[in-house]
């Protein structure tokens, strides 16, 4: 058992063994209801709480022989979908049934999937967390703070169908949080938005609402902005190492290297994710079309069905930025997001046409080597 995961179950046996159960780790009705009797009586679900490059970590709850329940973890090898399309590979927060040998029989659908494409030259897609709840967007009160890289963890969730809180850090070292708050209001206004002293357990009670048994949150933003100071004030507990920010431009440095689900002292599932400088959007056009509606709301009423809106005439979208409607940073943000969609979207078909045609050239020099074997 890795040491992390070790000191997680000592704790939860030891402060909470009556109130441990699946449903604790977040399992509910839409996973129940995937099982058939056989599987529901014979097989075991386990909650994947962390992904390595060679194995996976699950976590479920077993009866033990004096009566309490117990949190038991299971090390798996990468045989079980190394040949899977990514989509039906296991990340971080899917739930896996598993035999009475331990040995895993198949992956449960998910309600929710975060992923992006991996950072780099290649196009390959990547998960990142799976069955979320709720995203903490965590930016903080100084020069990392960037309207444009919140819209675009605002898409994610949107896409994701997950819900958003965006989660202000470092205020007790600001003057006026007020006008971040505000900025990000703008964007939104119902947006839920918290300022907090992550350092502070009683400032992150806050967060409480979302942070309920059986709730399951990713905590994302870049480095440095107090992420893993967030995760150590929720847990109530020193998990997570901390590094301070470079002072000449409040960048981080990488504190996580790896997603990994943690028990937290409100009884929901925290899953702290490594600083993403580049979250390259996956498949996300219904997510940046909803975070930007107004703007599509506008283009109903433009002149022409295909504007840009950019210089064409009668464009309703430029009107409202020049009478002060809409942003100007609003709208490059927008096209933006968009032309980097349509880029990766075009990528990821030039790929799969690729594998495609490496998969015929696969099989027909297989076959070719048979009928020269038969000869």
């Amino acid at each position: 058992m890795s040491s992390a995961l070790k000191d997680t179950a000592v704790l939860d046996t030891a402060n909470r063994t009556n109130n441990l159960s699946l449903t604790s780790l977040g399992w509910g009705h839409f996973f129940q209801q995937q099982l058939i009797l056989e599987e529901f009586t014979q097989l075991t679900p386990f909650r994947v709480t962390e992904v390595h490059r060679n194995r996976i970590v699950l976590q479920t709850v077993m009866e033990a022989p004096d009566g309490e329940m117990q949190l038991q973890e299971q090390n798996l090898s990468t045989l079980f979908w190394k040949d899977r399309p990514t989509q039906e590979r296991p990340t971080v927060g899917d739930w896996l049934l598993l035999d009475a040998d331990q040995q895993p029989i198949r992956l449960l659908n998910r309600f929710s999937l975060i992923q992006r494409l991996a950072a780099g030259i290649e196009t390959n897609q990547q998960l990142i967390a799976a069955n979320i709840d709720t995203l903490l967007i965590v930016t903080s009160c100084n020069q990392d703070f960037n309207l444009s890289r919140i819209e675009r963890y605002l898409s994610l969730a949107a896409e994701s169908r997950i819900q958003p809180v965006v989660v202000l850090t470092k205020s007790d070292l600001c003057e006026s949080p007020e006008r971040y708050i505000d900025q990000i209001r703008s964007l939104d206004n119902l947006l839920p938005v918290e300022s907090v002293n992550a350092t502070d357990p009683n400032s992150v009670k806050q967060l409480q609402p979302w942070c309920k048994s059986g709730q399951t949150l990713v905590l994302t933003g870049s480095s440095g902005v107090g992420k893993s100071t967030l995760v150590n004030s929720l847990s109530g507990q020193h998990e997570q190492d901390t590094q301070d920010i470079r002072e000449n431009d409040a960048k981080g440095r990488h504190t996580t290297t790896g997603r990994s689900l943690h028990l937290i002292s409100g009884g929901g599932l925290l899953l702290d994710t490594p600083g993403m400088r580049e979250l390259k959007l996956f498949d996300s056009e219904f997510g940046i079309r909803k975070t930007f509606s107004e703007i599509e709301t506008l283009a109903e009423q433009c002149r022409f069905a295909d504007c840009l809106h950019l210089d064409e005439p009668d464009c309703a979208v430029t009107t409202a930025i020049n009478d002060g409607r809409l942003e100007a940073r609003r709208l490059e943000s927008y096209h933006k997001l968009m032309s980097e969609q349509e880029r990766s979207q075009q990528s990821v078909a030039a790929k799969r046409e690729k594998d495609r045609a490496l998969g015929r050239f696969y099989k027909s020099a297989k076959s070719s080597i048979k009928q020269h074997k038969g000869r």
